[in-house]
């Protein structure tokens, strides 16, 4: 049997765009049911990035969602690049008067969760065999099928592509009408979480001969920690002892914080990518978040970036509703693609100002090593990376 009901936007996905999404349509009054392919657990538990520009943060109070954050999250005032074995602080905090918080986008994601069942949000967790269809028509629809195997068919004004990209949001367009722009790296990151105290209470960026590597957190006990490895790596063939021993390599040098060992819990190799598909609507249809795009996350922009694209998908539906208007929709992927390609610039930049290429011309190399002097004995310098880094302002 067949059940059929009917939304105003259709939400493919409960990640955090998807999620933000809906909470700002409903504070708008605009009706949607969120379709997600996995559970509700997973969804709560699976580790991603961690760390929340200012704008993030702001979106995540206006929606009423960032009282636990506000309680937990490590507020970072600058970061410390760290080349030729000596450690430079940029006080992003000084330069740009906004803040960075760590707090894991599973938290993010809970509390998104949490809020839209307290509110009466509707949300299917773990529906299958999920079609678009008649997106060139005002009454698109979604099909899918439900976890006790009933089929849906949900007819909406709109369809939000929120399901990251993997999901079947941007194959259901057809390619002749989208541009995709795409480049992978020729190294990965070795990724560990540690039972152990973080080196500093800021984020340390390292540039060494061997590769790059990161110091970061979850919390004041639980480290995240990466490796620039190859692309191919096998993570069989790193062992708890050999980690350890590559991150102090990593540290050598003058001045270099203690770095502390613990229990390693999970251990992943992450590959490195960026990815843009333009134009960001097709017909009905309109895509946010890693559905769109997918950046390095060296500069920390992905989960920031997806929020970014809903708030502005969400002002264009409110106007669209409020007036008939269809502009703001019209201009979605202009205005969304503008921060997007700022985001994929920027974290291309980082990637290649911190990281190890061995196609590199020794002019090349000396070249990058001046611009990571001149970012952190420069305040024109500094300032250039701590306005990207922090984030700007989310056009609402």
């Amino acid at each position: 049997m067949m059940a059929t009901e009917r939304t105003a936007v259709g939400i493919i996905g409960a990640g955090p765009a998807g999620l933000m999404l809906a909470h700002l349509l409903r504070l708008a009054g605009i009706e949607t049911i969120v379709l997600e392919a996995r559970s509700r657990d997973y969804c709560e538990t699976r580790i991603r990035a961690g760390l929340l520009e200012q704008g993030s943060v702001d979106l995540l109070d206006e929606i009423g969602g960032a009282e636990r954050l506000h309680r937990e999250a490590l507020v970072h005032g600058g970061i410390h690049v760290r080349f030729n074995g000596r450690s430079h602080h940029i006080d992003i905090n000084a330069l740009t008067g906004r803040s960075m918080y760590i707090y894991g986008q599973q938290e993010t994601v809970k509390d998104l969760i949490a809020l839209q069942l307290a509110a009466g949000g509707q949300i299917r967790f773990e529906v299958s065999d999920v079609t678009v269809e008649a997106l060139d028509t005002d009454s698109p629809v979604i099909r899918y099928v439900d976890n006790a195997g009933n089929e849906g068919r949900l007819p909406c004004d709109f369809i939000a592509g929120c399901d990251g990209f993997h999901g079947i949001s941007r194959p259901s367009i057809p390619q002749s009408a989208l541009q995709t722009y795409d480049r992978e790296y020729p190294f990965a990151w070795l990724g560990i979480l540690s039972e152990s105290p973080p080196i500093d209470p800021e984020l340390l960026y390292v540039h060494h001969p061997d590769g790059f590597a990161l110091f970061t957190m979850r919390s004041n006990s639980l480290s995240r920690l990466y490796l620039q490895v190859a692309v191919d790596e096998d993570i069989a063939q790193w062992s708890d002892d050999r980690i350890w021993s590559e991150l102090h390599h990593r540290l050598e040098g003058g001045e270099a914080p203690p770095l502390i060992e613990g229990p390693i819990l999970q251990k992943t190799v992450l590959p490195m990518r960026s990815f843009v598909a333009a134009p960001m609507r097709f017909q009905r249809l309109f895509l946010a978040g890693d559905a769109a795009h997918i950046v390095p996350p060296t500069g920390a922009k992905g989960m920031n970036l997806a929020l970014a694209d809903v708030a502005v998908l969400a002002r264009a539906f409110e106007k669209f509703y409020k007036s008939g208007s269809e502009q703001l929709l019209d201009a979605y992927s202009d205005t969304a693609l503008r921060r997007v390609w700022g985001a994929a610039r920027f974290s291309w930049w980082m990637t290649a100002l911190t990281h190890v290429f061995n196609d590199r011309l020794p002019f090349d190399n000396q070249v990058q090593m001046s611009e990571l002097d001149y970012i952190t004995s420069s305040r024109a310098g500094a300032e250039t990376l701590a306005e990207q880094y922090v984030g700007l302002p989310i056009e609402r």
